[in-house]
């Protein structure tokens, strides 16, 4: 059993309480929540992926249309840590508390499908997904399972079996706006939800970065878990600057255990 510092405990047992108060809890993730499961952030001076790549170069759709095998070849390294990745504790105990009713939804920044495979069911994703890919020529679209081990291991591109045309992650890259839908169902949790869990989120990327702030004009609680201090640590209710691996489980054991 982990040990934590009586002021860590305290915030613990708190968060714990406001869960247990909550009728309708939203969570927002982000890199962080992965990182523990292998899958670099972007923005970690040092480890980010930014630190030692310009976005716009290598990750933005006017580079995707003129150069795909320049994003290609960039994205392989990253597609290869998804593709093995494994969900964490932090995923698991999120998924345990989506299955005992204790959260409605979680929204997150994520791409890596790591919240479904702990378990997860009402995932909504702000920044696409690695589960697909979409032929940009006759949109025909496939499971991404059928093409990541080539592409991964032998770094063969993906092409559409339909017309043979290169095949798109169904990730938002820059210059690509977010899935409208997807944007309208996390302003509807934001707004309505009355207490919002942020999880390893720097909440530096915007529009995503302002749900936490539509909740708390709302009247929401607001649980910060992240290593970093975030632009609303002063106005969380608990804010917690720790591991999200070892912090939600002690959450979610608190919440359902007592």
């Amino acid at each position: 059993m982990i040990s934590f510092s009586p002021q860590t405990q305290t915030s613990i047992d708190f968060a714990a309480d406001l869960f247990r108060q909550s009728k309708h809890a939203v969570v927002l993730t982000g890199a962080g929540l992965s990182t523990p499961s292998g899958i670099p952030d972007f923005r970690s001076t040092g480890t980010g992926l930014w630190s030692s790549d310009e976005p716009m170069e290598v990750a933005s759709l006017n580079t995707f249309r003129t150069r795909p095998e320049k994003f290609f070849q960039w994205f392989r390294p990253l597609a290869n840590q998804i593709y093995t990745a494994q969900p964490n504790a932090a995923h698991v105990a999120l998924a345990k508390l989506e299955q005992a009713g204790r959260i409605s939804s979680i929204i997150t920044q994520n791409i890596d499908i790591l919240h479904q495979k702990a378990g997860s069911k009402t995932v909504i994703e702000m920044h696409g997904t690695m589960k697909t890919l979409t032929c940009t020529q006759c949109y025909h679209q496939v499971d991404a399972a059928l093409y990541l081990a080539p592409f991964v291991e032998q770094g063969e591109l993906p092409h559409c079996p339909k017309c043979g045309e290169i095949l798109k992650p169904d990730v938002i890259l820059f210059g690509e706006q977010l899935p409208q839908a997807a944007w309208f169902k996390a302003q509807r949790e934001a707004r309505q939800c009355d207490l919002m869990l942020v999880a390893g989120s720097s909440l530096e990327v915007l529009p995503v970065a302002g749900l936490p702030m539509q909740a708390l004009d709302r009247g929401a609680h607001l649980i910060i878990i992240n290593n970093t201090q975030t632009y609303l640590n002063v106005r969380a209710d608990v804010a917690i600057l720790e591991d999200v691996s070892m912090i939600i489980p002690a959450i979610t054991e608190r919440v359902l255990n007592g």
